[in-house]
Order: C-alpha cells, then structure tokens, then sequence
C-alpha cells in the first residue's frame, strides 16, 4: 500500500560500520544510505531462521542505545534491529534538517521499504512512539504489530515536569539554556536527565551511569545535537496542533495492528492518564501500566515488557 503522505520506495546502500556510540555485547552497527539520508541500524543476529523482524525507534534525546535491554529478550521471538532517527545516535542529521514527526515517520518508512523487511513488529518509544503512530497510520502494510511505550501523543493538559522539555521547541530557549548550564558537567546533565525519565534512577547500575555519561559527553560535542533536539522538540508541538486526518489521535483510530501501550505511573513527561485516552483509541489495543516505571519502562522493566509483547503474539499466534 502506499501513501501519499509519506511516500516511497527507495534503493538503499547498506555498509558495515564501526560507531562511535557504545555497542553492547551481540549487537553490530551498520549504516544505510539513502538519497539525503544515513541511518545507523543496531541488530542483533537472529537466534533462529525465519523469525519475523522487528524494529524498535527511540524517542527525543535517545539512540538505539534505549533498546539494548529489551533486545535480547526477545531475541527468540522477533529479528531484532532499532534505528538511530536522523540527527540522533550514530546517525548524522538529515540533509534538508527537516526533525518533523512526518520527516522520521518517512525516514522509517524509507528505512523499511529499502530493506525489504516489512512487515514488522514496530517499537516506538516518546517521540517514537508518536512517529510509529504515524507510520502504523498511513502505511499498515508494514506494521504486524505497534508497541508504544509512553507515546508522544497529544495532552491538552500537559505535566508541568514536561513543561521544559516543550521550551525547547521555543526559538532562542535552546541557546539560551546552553549558556546558562554552560558550567554543567557531563555528569551533572546525566542526573538531570535521569530523573527526569526514570520512575527511579537508583535503579541505574553504576556501569550503566557511566556509559550514559561518556554517551552525553559525546553527543554535546556534535555540532548538530541542540539543532536535533529543538527541531525534533518543535516537531513534536507542531504534531500536538494539526488538526483533521493529520492528527496523531486521529491517525491512531486508523491504525489496524494489534496495540501494545505502555505506560509508566511516574512519567513524567507524558502523563498516565494518557493510558485510558490511547486504550480507546486505538482499535485493537492491550494495555500494560507499570506503577513505579517513568517515561522508559523498556529500559527500567524490560522483562515485564518482554512478557507482554509475548502475551500479544501468543494472542495471534505467534506471527
């Protein structure tokens, strides 16, 4: 099926990669090329012949790195592969610096009509989770199932701890706020973040503290990283507004795959309440709610939501 919203089949060239973002043990990094595009892709290799892939999609400020805990686990089940969206991970940004939440739907899209591994059992996390939507939406003949983990879908009442994050969409927030944490370290900024997505950061090891520490240093030395990071967050506010068949709730009423949701009880970036609201709207939807969990129960409780998207394929048969 095609779309006339996010079009196109395009030749890809694919080649080995060594990254500069940490890989985990069993994981490989490869890069594709598409026209005005480059992606990184994280895999694991197949455990078995002839297991239906998957293919799991970060969201703001992430990397394919956010997967690495819940790959694994389901290794036996799906094909693994996540994606670095452009601007983000090992990916460089996009040639016409289009962050919008159709320019990474498309760029997934792309992504998948030039492998040939459509359909799959697709992942999104925050903004993925809303760029997911959107390609679950206009192109269905690729998505056997959606599983959304605190999915950046429109709030009319937003969190005043996602307050600040939305600023960034604001034009001159983003420098403005470079220049006054310009004394923050590295560090300093890791613990930000984490309390800002973890229901609990003490549940971080010490290790993994630490690779999201050489993660962040790496990442505010990119010359692109704030411009990714305002773009994206102003794609964001731009998908909250649109109106008519373009609406994130609305896209999410056309969507035909059976829906995992997940949400976490102390996100605080997209609210709980959100669950009820996503559970009616989309039309074949399971629900998962993790009290203790924040905006990344895949990377907090990844066995839970391992056991739930195998409860879902054991549902239709293990497709």
């Amino acid at each position: 099926m095609s779309s006339t919203e996010l079009p196109g089949t395009l030749a890809a060239t694919v080649a080995p990669k060594v990254g500069a973002v940490r890989v985990a043990e069993g994981e490989r990094l490869r890069s594709v090329a598409l026209p005005g595009l480059t992606l990184t892709v994280r895999s694991r290799p197949p455990v078995a012949d002839g297991l239906a892939p998957a293919l799991y999609v970060h969201g703001l400020g992430g990397s394919s790195q956010n997967w690495s805990a819940l790959m694994p686990l389901l290794e036996d089940v799906v094909d693994c592969e996540a994606v670095d969206l452009p601007g983000f991970g090992d990916s460089p940004p996009p040639a016409d610096r289009d962050y919008s939440v159709t320019a990474h739907a498309r760029a997934v899209i792309r992504l998948l009509d030039a492998s040939g591994r459509g359909p799959v059992h697709l992942f999104g996390n925050s903004l993925g989770g809303a760029v997911t939507t959107r390609v679950a939406a206009v192109r269905p003949d690729l998505v056997r199932t959606l599983t959304l983990v605190s999915p950046a879908l429109p709030e009319i009442r937003v969190q005043r701890t996602a307050v600040p994050t939305g600023l960034l969409a604001v034009p001159g927030v983003a420098p403005l706020f470079g220049r006054l944490t310009k004394d923050w370290t590295a560090e300093q900024r890791t613990r930000g973040v984490m309390a800002l997505c973890y229901g609990d950061p003490a549940r971080v090891s010490d290790e993994g503290f630490r690779a999201a520490v050489e993660e962040m240093e790496r990442r505010l030395g990119l010359p692109y990283f704030w411009d990714a990071m305002t773009r994206s967050a102003r794609g964001i506010v731009d998908a909250y507004t649109l109106g008519g068949q373009h609406g994130l709730w609305r896209q999410a009423e056309r969507v035909l795959a059976p829906t995992l949701l997940v949400y976490g009880g102390r996100d605080r970036l997209v609210s709980y309440r959100m669950a009820r609201r996503a559970s009616t709207a989309f039309r074949d939807a399971r629900l998962l709610t993790l009290p203790d969990a924040g905006h990344v129960a895949m990377m907090e409780y990844p066995e839970t939501v391992a056991t739930a998207f195998r409860d879902m394929l054991d549902e239709r048969g293990r497709s």
